[in-house]
């Protein structure tokens, strides 16, 4: 049976050399390894949801659920790539998802719809703030590449939490 690889254990011959310092490096890369395995949490959590839809609702959520975790999934590669730039290694499988995670997994057979979209907004905001807490690290190592990311997926995850918040909204306001 192989050895599970440690995303911290960096093989010399996948060390990219960087110019931030390494200590630093290493706090970035595993905050960004939290937030990849955030983000596959988020991008299985809104699927689910999305597969799971139901109600008088049910096409305008499942379209909008789809388009979301679209997005979502759309930040994966880009993460994990940054990681490997820094020099760090990356996830290898889903058990290091399931380690690192810190949007939780709604395993329920019937979840109402108001409440999925509650959920989804939750964890969106909760994303947010752990990117905007990514970027403050990635400011004070002068990783302004990674930052940069960081800014416009803020920016996106922001605006799926928002959409979440106002769908919801037109069903209480609606009765």
């Amino acid at each position: 049976m192989a050895a599970h690889a440690k995303t911290t254990d960096v093989p010399k011959a996948l060390a990219t050399p960087i110019d931030i310092g390494g200590n630093a490096v290493a706090g970035v890369v595993a905050e960004l390894n939290k937030l990849l395995a955030d983000t596959f949490a988020l991008y299985m959590k809104t699927k689910n949801f999305h597969w799971h839809m139901s109600g008088r609702h049910f096409r305008d959520y499942h379209l909008l659920l789809d388009e979301q975790s679209d997005q979502i999934f759309a930040m994966t590669d880009p993460l994990a790539e940054r990681v490997r730039k820094l020099g760090g290694l990356t996830l290898h499988g889903t058990g290091e998802v399931h380690k690192l995670q810190r949007i939780k997994d709604n395993d329920a057979a019937y979840v109402a719809p108001a409440e999925m979209l509650a959920e989804l907004r939750r964890d969106n905001t909760a994303m947010a703030k752990a990117m905007r807490e990514a970027h403050e690290m990635c400011d004070e190592a002068k990783d302004i590449a990674t930052a940069s990311l960081l800014e416009n997926w803020i920016d996106e995850t922001e605006r799926r939490a928002w959409f979440l918040f106002e769908s919801a909204e037109s069903d209480h306001a609606a009765g």
